[in-house]
């Protein structure tokens, strides 16, 4: 992967757009980003401080602190597995389609690309729309509870049981997707820039967060004796304790079991909180054609958003696990959660317990933030999905979904993306655990369009590598990833509650069967007859006339004999 001398931008940028005309297509985005921006997208749509926060409450209501202390390195192994097939896809094909164009490429030794492609595009198009909705859903949530901590008349219901609060909810909703969709319209050098500052803004806010809440543990031992490190004015009923005993942090606890489901099925259920909040890594992928050096910055994007989650993200569930205030009385089981179940929202709870009032909405407002960058970012990962899968004609009025504004932006697609999140909410005003549901069918939507094109890879014996692969790791990497992907498809789309009813039931089966069936029909019925896969755009002079119409400056005939990837 190295390269004899160092390569200035505009080499890098001629060698990408000779790339890309090789794979058939123009550079009609505007390729501006770094690898640090190529990273930070993909770093930012994992978000730890969206995730993880979002889905908290799993941790009380499945087996306690061990859905976060044990779930999430254990999801975090098989993660960075499939990351690396990806990556090494990425380096090989570096265009927007990212995982459709992998699965169309790869097929069956030539055979069935295009069906392949069909079902890989869709499932990711609907897993994308999927993790924006759950991203951007999640955050209204988030700003409802703040708003609802400064201002006590706002409406925000424990558990989100009445319609005043559900309404209330899918308006800061549509608030947030029109701002996110506005910022993304104005053009991708604001984008990397915001994403850039979202790495750090989540990295600050993590470490503020960590020593935030064991620092006033430790003050609240030392100097005021009898609070046990919780905040005098803390919302806390009854007797608490000071940190969690590390026997209690990874010791199952059957008491916190709400599942009505024997313990060990808890456990599979609470990996949905890791499992959630690594997804989206696709994004450094679908970036390749704005990315300057594409071939080896963004598989390392894939790849690195990922590890460096994992970091962040272990300290921060810990710190909160760690300083989570456990009610000992009434009851003397020292597992006993209540409290930060019942309370409106778990990491509230927390920041408020150790902190105060004051500190704790502070650090939960900069959580609030860190959510609308990650919005932001999936609505742009998403855009770029819908334009590449446009520009092959899969989408119906691809036309107007692969058009570009004046500043290169695929507008109609960001807008597209936007309004196709909001609606998959609207169930939510009827059926509040249909959240539930769209993040299920994010994970599983994302993570099948993931394994499609690894598993392809591993019946392609002439695959031509990138300069970023993985060599003799390949086939076991591959094979690791696919199993692991089957596994959680089958796990997330089983029920979460017994007894099942009408309000409980996991829809995510019903949509993803319903997904798979529909895919179908309209496959045998028309696609097969007109979607053929990738499209070449035209000869070099028809792509070179394309650029030139939307104002690309670079022309990948300047530079001879320029090898891929390189360094910042």
């Amino acid at each position: 992967m190295s390269v004899s001398k160092r390569q200035t931008k505009d080499e890098l940028i001629a060698h990408d757009m000779k790339r890309l005309h090789g794979l058939g297509y123009a550079q009609e985005l505007f390729r501006a980003m770094g690898g640090f921006s190529n990273f930070a997208i993909s770093f930012t749509i994992i978000s730890i401080l969206s995730g993880c926060v979002t889905l908290f409450y799993l941790i009380p209501t499945t087996v306690g602190f061990p859905a976060a202390s044990i779930g999430w390195p254990l999801i975090t192994i098989f993660v960075v597995i499939v990351a690396l097939g990806m990556a090494e896809l990425a380096s090989a094909y570096p265009t927007a389609g990212g995982l459709y164009y992998w699965s169309s490429k790869l097929g069956f030794r030539g055979r069935g690309g295009p069906a392949w492609g069909w079902y890989t595009g869709w499932f990711n198009l609907i897993g994308q729309v999927g993790i924006t909705a759950g991203i951007a859903y999640g955050a209204a949530i988030t700003v409802d509870l703040l708003l609802h901590a400064w201002i006590p008349s706002f409406p925000a219901t424990p558990g989100f049981a009445d319609p005043l609060t559900q309404w209330t909810t899918l308006l800061i909703y549509a608030i947030i997707l029109f701002v996110v969709a506005m910022l993304n319209i104005f053009g991708v050098r604001l984008v990397a820039f915001l994403n850039d500052v979202s790495v750090w803004w989540h990295i600050v806010g993590v470490i503020l967060i960590v020593a935030g809440v064991i620092g006033a543990t430790i003050i609240g031992y030392q100097f005021i004796p009898g609070t046990n490190g919780v905040a005098p004015a803390a919302p806390v009923t009854g007797t608490t304790q000071g940190f969690n005993s590390l026997s209690t942090l990874f010791t199952v606890n059957s008491g916190a079991n709400g599942t009505g489901f024997p313990i060990w099925y808890a456990f599979l259920i609470g990996l949905l909180l890791a499992q959630y909040t690594y997804t989206g890594y696709d994004a450094s992928a679908h970036m390749t054609e704005e990315t300057v050096g594409a071939e080896t910055r963004a598989p390392w994007g894939v790849v690195m958003s990922v590890v460096v989650s994992f970091f962040a993200g272990y300290a921060l569930l810990m710190a909160l696990v760690a300083t989570t205030p456990v009610l000992l009385a009434p009851n003397p089981n020292p597992h006993n959660l209540p409290a930060v179940n019942n309370f409106v929202n778990g990491v509230l709870y927390i920041l408020q317990s150790r902190l105060g009032y004051i500190l704790g909405t502070l650090l939960f407002a900069m959580i609030a933030v860190a959510q609308l960058f990650c919005s932001m970012s999936s609505v742009t990962s998403n855009s770029r999905m819908i334009y590449a899968f446009s520009r092959d004609g899969a989408v119906p009025f691809h036309n107007v979904w692969h058009s570009l504004n004046r500043g290169r932006t695929p507008r109609n697609a960001i807008i597209l993306a936007a309004v196709a999140a909001f609606v998959l909410a609207i169930p939510t005003l009827f059926n509040y655990t249909s959240y539930l549901a769209i993040v299920s069918i994010a994970v599983i939507g994302l993570y099948i369009a993931y394994a499609i094109p690894i598993f392809l890879r591993q019946f392609a014996p002439d695959f031509k590598t990138g300069p970023w692969h993985l060599g003799v790791w390949s086939a076991p990497i591959g094979w690791i990833a696919v199993i692991w992907v089957a596994i959680i498809s089958v796990l997330f789309m089983l029920p979460t509650v017994t007894p099942i009813t009408r309000d409980n039931f996991n829809y995510t089966s019903v949509v993803v069967l319903g997904v798979i069936l529909l895919v179908t029909i309209w496959w045998l019925a028309s696609a097969r007859k007109w979607f053929k896969g990738p499209i070449v755009q035209g000869t070099e002079e028809e792509l070179e006339a394309i650029e030139h119409a939307v104002g690309e400056t670079h022309l990948p005939e300047g530079v001879e004999g320029v090898a891929g990837g390189g360094g910042e």
